[in-house]
């Protein structure tokens, strides 16, 4: 996740152009190899065995590590080995800046400095995605506290959207809408507490993020894209009950979705509004806590 806030932190700054950036995190360019890849090219686990893991890995906020160990697939040992062998991801970013001519070594080396002493981090917490780290910096970003449960919410969100949509997207902050959004995919949880949740995505960028959660080609934001991108939402949603029963003994209802729903301006203005730009287009995830 420190891919996306350091990509954010260096337009910002007006050391790359929105183009520049996007080319980098491009996903037709070589990305970091997820951790089961590596384990089937070194022999260690089946296919059929990574396939198992990714679908217990959407029922729990686990990473897939974890969950392969959990499974008997690997041991704690060999994860380690494995994520030895995956460089980290914002290096990755870095390294193609460079190879692109937008950023010297030099700049590169002095806005990673300037980074990592404003939000008091360091090269560890950045290779291994520390947790704490990254939460004060989305804090930060949206301005929430750190431990609130609307940042539990947004950091779970980026985790899932890594996992289970992709890595090539950049946050951005935008002006709270000031007309109804229309269009959207809701879903009210209830129980312990009370939260209404939506994505708010037009046609093109809808049938990239369905293409994307279904791994096939979709091409118009019909039906079928529409229920693929309500399948993530409940599966985030989901996801975040289990973590809230978990830690705080709290237990959440997901109610049933609704389709072509509106947020009306009032409630999108008090809400939480998580905009993320990717090579398809803008996706705005509301949460109303």
């Amino acid at each position: 996740m420190f891919t996306q806030f350091f990509g954010n932190y260096l337009l910002s700054s007006g050391l790359v152009t929105g183009e520049q950036l996007s080319k980098a995190l491009s996903p037709e360019k070589p990305r970091r190899p997820k951790l089961g890849t590596i384990a089937i090219e070194q022999g260690l686990v089946t296919a059929e065995q990574v396939e198992i893991a990714h679908n217990k890995q959407q029922q729990e906020d686990k990473r897939i590590g974890d969950v392969m160990v959990e499974l008997g697939f690997l041991t704690s040992e060999q994860v380690d080995m494995l994520f030895g062998i995956q460089p980290p991801a914002h290096l990755l970013l870095c390294q193609e800046l460079v190879d692109n001519g937008v950023l010297t070594n030099a700049a590169l080396e002095k806005a990673l400095g300037d980074y990592k002493s404003r939000y008091s981090i360091s090269d560890d917490d950045m290779r291994s995605e520390n947790e704490v780290s990254v939460k004060r910096i989305m804090a930060d970003f949206y301005s929430l506290d750190d431990d609130s449960e609307a940042n539990k919410f947004v950091y779970l969100l980026f985790k899932n959207i890594i996992r289970f949509i992709g890595s090539d997207f950049m946050p951005v902050i935008k002006d709270k809408p000031t007309s109804d959004l229309t269009g959207c995919i809701k879903q009210s949880i209830n129980g312990a507490q009370k939260m209404l949740t939506a994505i708010s995505v037009g046609d093109k960028a809808a049938a990239g993020l369905a293409s994307r959660f279904a791994k096939e080609e979709i091409t118009e934001n019909d039906e079928y894209a529409q229920a693929c991108i309500g399948e993530f939402l409940n599966l985030h949603n989901g996801l975040f009950a289990v973590n809230v029963s978990n830690e705080e003994g709290k237990e959440l209802v997901l109610e049933p979705q609704e389709y072509n729903a509106a947020v009306p301006a009032s409630e999108a203005a008090d809400a939480l509004v998580i905009s993320l730009r990717f090579p398809f287009g803008d996706v705005d995830f509301i949460a109303r806590l």
